[in-house]
């Protein structure tokens, strides 16, 4: 992190017109995009939407940068929070903070045994080489195994901790024998450069900045482990009173990654920009993440979860155990399309969903 602030401002503001090159060079695909495939305006929606989100959400990203939402809800304002990671921004959306966010696998299953009301209403596709747990590049841990008795940093309750599970899982090692330290991952990763911890469970960014400037040595990632889902959530009233809001913000989120794949040059350079990593840490962790179309939750993806609530409840670290469809969003497929008769939008990109 220091050697990024220490670099020299010519170098810094170098990158930063390279990087407004490249976002409004991708304003104009983007205009060109929506102009011929643009949603119409929603009816009918909430007066305010407040939308969680994270550096790594990358289709909320291209959406909040160039005001796709406040033109699809032309009555509804539009607010934007950013989050370190999911167990705060599902934290803020419990408390009635937020309306809509997206988060990785775990945070859900804490927050619905703790009796927080939030509803899954949408998917993306897993990305297991898109976390990791990572070493020292001198390091004498070579093997999962030569975890047992280490410290691991790690974000509780983060998609990473149930990588680690599955990990300490595989390798046959029980929880209570490492040492877990519970950090935020600034703090983790600051903890990990001065080797104050052995080991570090972490996803993207933060995993493809570290891998680039400190080169550290992948000891897994979730490949065979953990397909590290991406859940959108909402507030119980959300889905209620305005299930159509939903369906719009599936078909915006669904053509943003279309927009995503065709253009993955010019997303990087709006991505760096927004988020102030560097162009080549953003195409690292672009790079990892495959087509991700915003779906509803298959019996599989339920089944997945349930799979991850299940194992933090055997590790005693959730007070109770938690059934993961009783809060899962299952409209029937008569609602589904009377909420896309309701917001018509791109053939192309409704027939995905």
């Amino acid at each position: 992190m220091s050697s990024s602030l220490s670099r020299p401002r010519f170098n810094r503001g170098r990158r930063q017109a390279l990087q407004l090159l490249g976002t409004t060079a991708f304003s104009w695909t983007l205009a060109a995009h929506y102009a011929n495939a643009q949603g119409t305006p929603v009816s009918g929606a909430p007066a305010q939407l407040r939308i969680g989100y994270q550096k790594s959400a990358v289709n909320l990203v291209v959406l909040k940068q160039h005001g796709v939402l406040e033109k699809r809800f032309p009555q509804t304002q539009i607010n934007w929070l950013e989050f370190p990671a999911g167990p705060q921004l599902l934290e803020a959306l419990s408390v009635g903070s937020l309306d809509f966010g997206l988060t990785g696998d775990s945070p859900p299953v804490f927050a619905q045994a703790a009796g927080k009301d939030l509803r899954y209403v949408g998917a993306e596709p897993p990305k297991p080489e898109s976390s990791a747990i990572l070493v020292q590049a001198d390091s004498p841990l070579q093997a999962l195994a030569d975890l047992k008795g280490k410290k691991v940093a790690l974000q509780k309750g983060s998609s990473a901790h149930y990588l680690l599970v599955r990990a300490l899982d595989k390798a046959g090692i029980a929880w209570a024998d490492i040492q877990p330290v519970y950090l935020a991952p600034a703090d983790a990763r600051a903890a990990f450069e001065r080797k104050s911890v052995d080991a570090w469970a972490i996803w993207d960014p933060y995993y493809a900045a570290t891998e680039i400037s400190i080169r550290p040595r992948v000891l897994t990632n979730g490949e065979g482990l953990s397909g590290n889902n991406a859940f959108y959530l909402s507030s119980k009233g959300l889905v209620e009173r305005h299930p159509q809001v939903i369906r719009a913000l599936f078909d915006e989120l669904t053509r943003a990654d279309q927009l995503v794949q065709t253009t993955r040059k010019e997303v990087v350079q709006l991505v760096a920009a927004f988020s102030g990593l560097e162009a080549n840490v953003v195409n690292r962790f672009i790079g990892r993440r495959p087509s991700s179309p915003t779906t509803l939750l298959s019996p599989a993806i339920v089944a997945d979860q349930q799979r991850v609530a299940d194992a933090f409840f055997r590790l005693g670290v959730i007070p109770r155990q938690v059934r993961v469809a009783d809060i899962v969003w299952q409209p029937t497929a008569e609602q589904y399309a009377k909420y896309a008769q309701l917001n018509s939008s791109a053939p192309s990109v409704a027939a995905k969903i």
